[in-house]
């Protein structure tokens, strides 16, 4: 692993029950202080990947690091070093913002004596502090996200996941929720991993993508370099020339992927 990454996958491989190979020896690494878009149809290998990444399953062959840890093998310190926000909503509905982060801040180990202030800091940056002590089933899908986001990075990890983070928001919402995206990448140095359906987002805010269709990563550079690749205009053209018109299955993610969590930092913990 090069010590300017914050990634790196070798020859990763993860093949299920009865021969299904959901992720066919990839490669790939994600420079320190980028942002980073992994794109494909669902049933690609995007989420199986990002569930690798995070520890909630484990690779058939090949390697990965995170900031120059084996998540195989050091689980639990991987884990402090990534936040995650979720394709599907993970919160708690019938808390309060303030109770889903400090809820988080336990989770991950948050000193109690810090726990406070790092809430406050964080949900003054996604400008939510004054709605701390309203339920969460209150907000809406917008706010909901920042929200998500807040807690992801309670923690302060060097990696941000965010699996398909401005799903089913409008365009004002999804533009809101990118220039906090940006302005962390900016000011903070965060590395973030994403994915997304909108390849208008990619085009304009990755530094790299890579395309992974049927498993294998099929392209992967600047958006630039892959549309003056695919002879096409912008991104969404290159992608689907790349990965052809056929409609894909959907991939499941979301709550269960953060009670799967919860689960294994408790077991970490004991």
């Amino acid at each position: 692993m090069s010590q300017n990454s914050s990634i790196s996958v070798k020859n990763l491989t993860k093949t299920f029950k009865g021969g299904l190979v959901a992720v066919n020896d990839i490669s790939f690494e994600v420079p320190k202080g980028s942002i980073f878009a992994f794109l494909g149809p669902n049933g690609a290998g995007k989420t199986t990947t990002i569930k690798m990444l995070t520890t909630l399953l484990h690779p058939t062959s090949g390697s990965l690091t995170l900031n120059g840890l084996d998540p195989t093998k050091n689980s639990h310190e991987a884990r402090q070093s990534f936040g995650i926000v979720f394709q599907d909503p993970s919160l708690d509905d019938e808390l309060t913002a303030y109770e889903n982060m400090f809820f988080h801040a336990g989770l991950y180990g948050v000193p109690r004596s810090e726990t406070p202030a790092k809430i406050e800091d964080m949900m003054k940056f996604v400008e939510l502090w004054d709605r701390k002590d309203s339920l969460v089933k209150t907000f809406s899908g917008g706010m909901k996200r920042r929200l998500e986001i807040a807690r992801g990075l309670l923690h302060t990890p060097a990696i941000l996941f965010l699996d398909e983070p401005t799903t089913g928001l409008d365009p004002q919402t999804r533009n809101y929720i990118w220039t906090y995206i940006k302005k962390l990448n900016e000011e903070r140095g965060l590395t973030v991993f994403f994915t997304t359906h909108y390849m208008e987002e990619a085009e304009r805010a990755a530094h790299q993508v890579a395309v992974i269709d049927h498993g294998k990563i099929i392209a992967s550079d600047t958006p630039a370099n892959i549309i003056k690749m695919t002879e096409t205009t912008n991104l969404e053209d290159a992608f689907i020339k790349l990965t052809g018109k056929n409609i894909r299955e959907q991939e499941g993610s979301g709550m269960d992927e953060m009670r799967q969590m919860r689960q294994m930092w408790r077991g970490g913990r004991k």
